[in-house]
């Protein structure tokens, strides 16, 4: 059986965008349980993710199976450093996200709507039948990635549950903002998991859309659950996430949870609203992995 109401099951009826509601319109606002910004949408009204919209009775994930991207992928590139080393993943992502991180290396879609990027609707079944037939190129299963993917936590859910039954691994990389009830559907049928822990700041967590105690309790609960493979990635930001105290603190912090968790401190480049901010120098890159080797015990340098 499918999770939640979907665009498919009401007539796929195009997205309508609406403003603020009026006063009259106040009561038929509906309160979007996925992410902590906890949207209240009137009906045709799209969240702050650009995924979810405001129905009559509820909030329904309007990207249900809108990909923009499927490709395999080594599942190196995700990037896992210890899980299915040397496998390929059918990599697949929407459109649409609940922070907005002016370094977001995918901001095409991140901070696309329905009307600003291409997409094509592909059901679960479909999906997990492509991936069935990579087989034979050494495809293990699913990544749900490139914009945001809990946004339409659904959609993930039903893929999951369909790759689960078939044999193959579900596998998210996500920014944690998630509320318990999405990672008390989805986190039974995933496999593995990368969290983008953006820095160790409640404040500059606030000021990019995000909330920092709601990402340390999607890492904690991934941490703690015996059938999903966890990997952390810190994208080492000039000015944002390079110092070594705040990086010191998360890797202690994460050490806490579990030693092992294999931490990704990775090179910025230049994009989106930080095109002009020069990349993480190499030497202070691999400064801040002997930082977090005080703590972890795999810490992998990225985009060097």
């Amino acid at each position: 059986m499918p999770s939640d109401p979907r665009p498919e099951a009401l007539g796929q009826r195009p997205s309508r965008r609406a403003g603020q509601p009026n006063g009259s319109d106040a009561a038929t606002l509906i309160a979007c349980a996925s992410c902590p910004h906890g949207c209240r949408l009137a009906p045709g009204q799209t969240g702050i993710c650009g995924a979810r919209e405001g129905d009559v009775d509820s909030v329904i994930p309007q990207a249900y199976g809108r990909t923009t991207g499927l490709a395999l992928d080594p599942i190196e590139k995700k990037p896992f450093a210890r899980f299915m080393p040397g496998s390929y993943v059918l990599s697949t992502g929407s459109y649409g996200c609940n922070m907005s991180c002016p370094w977001c290396q995918n901001a095409h879609i991140s901070t696309a709507r329905e009307q600003d990027v291409a997409w094509r609707t592909i059901q679960p079944q479909e999906l997990v039948n492509q991936a069935l037939a990579l087989q034979n190129r050494g495809c293990v299963g699913l990544a749900f990635t490139y914009n945001e993917p809990l946004i339409c936590w659904e959609f993930v859910l039903d893929a999951s549950r369909l790759a689960q039954e078939n044999g193959l691994v579900s596998t998210i990389i996500s920014n944690g903002m998630a509320t318990d009830h999405v990672l008390d559907q989805v986190l039974p049928h995933l496999d593995g998991a990368n969290i983008d822990l953006k820095c160790f700041d409640g404040p500059t967590y606030s000021r990019i859309g995000g909330s920092l105690p709601t990402v340390m309790n999607t890492i904690s609960r991934i941490a703690a659950c015996p059938t999903c493979h966890l990997e952390v990635t810190w994208l080492a930001v000039p000015g944002v996430s390079t110092d070594d105290d705040q990086l010191d603190r998360a890797a202690a912090w994460l050490a806490q949870l579990d030693p092992a968790i294999p931490l990704h401190v990775t090179r910025f480049f230049p994009c989106h609203r930080m095109a002009s901010t020069p990349p993480t120098d190499r030497q202070k890159l691999f400064h801040l992995v002997q930082v977090a080797r005080r703590h972890l015990e795999h810490v992998i340098p990225g985009n060097v």
